[in-house]
């Protein structure tokens, strides 16, 4: 027997015993009279809601609840465009749990209903990814159920079976669900925070400046870590929508496109008819089993012809962002890789005098440091006799080349380019001795060849 609005407010009192209760009413849900439910207006001016399980499922999901609302803490709450409501309290009431929460104002509207364009359709599909884009450790962290993609998967095939055995699931809708089971590519998807199949019933609007806004989320017992594709599955009860919902999810979301989401929902909305099946074969309710088969024949009517896994391939777009996911060599390994184009700033005058005494000298010893453009004189790098072999053996073998050697921007590496090749300007190498020396009194010619010796043991390096 249902509980009446009265006794329901009495338990507001038990569970916040600060509050006086001024005020009662009928709360309508739209919850199939799983829950008895009504609104209360307190002393203190906020406005509450009771509800009270009527059915052992209704008490599992109700639990579910407070344990998902639990882990709303303030910080995940901010990450989200809309209200959740907040637990105020708990208490018993005749066996059973009673549950106040905050009232939540606003209307809903249903999926058949929902109109296209700006506005609640745009706005329902922002409000879905916002919740597919929390981080896992919302969920992780109060331990709450996580199902990776095999695990979906399974479960799906699970359902297939149960259905096909009862005998009353029509064969072709068998074939159907199947072969998309067995579709590999159907099931590579991101796992996301998911509501595990809600409803447009779940979520509240307000009009902000005259446009339908989602301000609240009702539904938070099936908070978890799964396939994202749960919660988009009401499309297929939205057709005039249903694109414009997408589209401002793929808009908002922050994740990776899943080529196959849509699919996915798909077959999710056709196995409710699967589950309703189940569940009358498993209460021996011969009424519901043949509402079921009458809604089962239907489908498998309505789908001939049409297959639930299209041949499309991956878009261009959403393989590339796919590929920027993946994480490349660098971070796979244990010591950081830094591929940043780091150069030293060197003094021209001092390293040319040191091109110079090395070419006279014809060896290495002595080799001057080379100082950072810095006010700090710590801040040296000393040039090894490695360094400047290197750089003679360099300078040497381009002029056994006879081509200047050009330096790559895209790259930053040094190679060797056709004559014809003008996709960079050359940087020519220091010439012969008599070159130097005809050059000598010109301070700009010394400072080039300064930094032309940098820069050749910066490619060395």
């Amino acid at each position: 027997m249902a509980r009446s609005p009265l006794t329901l407010a009495a338990s507001v009192t038990s569970a916040l015993p600060r509050a006086g209760v001024v005020g009662v009413g009928v709360l309508t849900e739209g919850a199939s009279g799983r829950y008895d439910s009504a609104v209360a207006d307190l002393d203190d001016g906020r406005r509450v809601v009771i509800r009270v399980p009527a059915d052992e499922d209704a008490a599992a999901d109700l639990a579910a609840e407070v344990r998902a609302l639990r882990a709303l803490t303030p910080g995940v709450r901010s990450l989200l465009p809309f209200r959740a409501p907040e637990l105020l309290g708990e208490t018993g009431l005749g066996g059973d749990r009673a549950v106040v929460v905050d009232f939540l104002p606003g209307y809903r509207v249903d999926a058949a209903h929902l109109p296209a364009g700006r506005g609640a359709a745009t706005s329902l599909g922002a409000a879905l990814a916002a919740v597919h884009s929390l981080p896992h450790s919302v969920v992780k962290t109060d331990g709450l159920p996580a199902r990776t993609p095999q695990q979906v998967r399974t479960d799906v095939s699970r359902v297939i079976d149960r259905a096909a055995a009862t005998r009353r699931l029509p064969r072709t809708l068998q074939d159907r669900w199947s072969q998309a089971v067995a579709t590999e590519e159907l099931w590579r998807f991101e796992s996301a925070v998911v509501l595990d199949g809600i409803g447009t019933g779940a979520f509240v609007f307000e009009d902000l400046d005259d446009v339908p806004t989602v301000t609240g989320l009702l539904d938070w017992h099936g908070l978890s870590i799964g396939d994202p594709a749960t919660d988009l599955q009401w499309l297929a009860s939205a057709p005039d929508a249903a694109n414009d919902v997408y589209a401002a999810y793929l808009a908002e979301s922050g994740r990776a496109p899943d080529a196959r989401v849509r699919e996915r929902a798909r077959l999710y909305a056709e196995l409710e008819f699967a589950k309703w099946l189940i569940h009358g074969h498993d209460e021996a309710r011969d009424d519901i089993v043949a509402d079921a088969v009458e809604l089962l024949e239907s489908l498998a009517a309505g789908v001939t012809g049409d297959a639930l896994v299209t041949d499309d391939p991956l878009d261009v777009d959403d393989a590339i962002a796919l590929l920027a996911r993946m994480p490349g060599p660098a971070a796979e390994s244990a010591t950081p890789v830094d591929t940043s184009m780091q150069t030293d700033a060197y003094d021209a005058d001092e390293l040319a005098r040191w091109v110079a005494e090395e070419d006279a000298r014809g060896d290495t010893g002595g080799a001057p440091r080379a100082y950072a453009d810095s006010a700090d004189p710590s801040d040296t790098q000393e040039l090894s006799a490695d360094d400047l072999a290197e750089i003679t053996a360099l300078r040497s073998d381009d002029r056994r080349a006879g081509d200047g050697a050009r330096r790559d921007g895209a790259s930053g590496s040094a190679s060797v380019h056709p004559a014809d090749d003008l996709s960079t300007a050359p940087i020519p190498l220091p010439g012969a001795a008599g070159e130097r020396a005809e050059d000598a009194g010109d301070a700009a010619a010394d400072a080039e060849r300064a930094s032309e010796a940098a820069l050749r043991r910066w490619m060395a390096d």
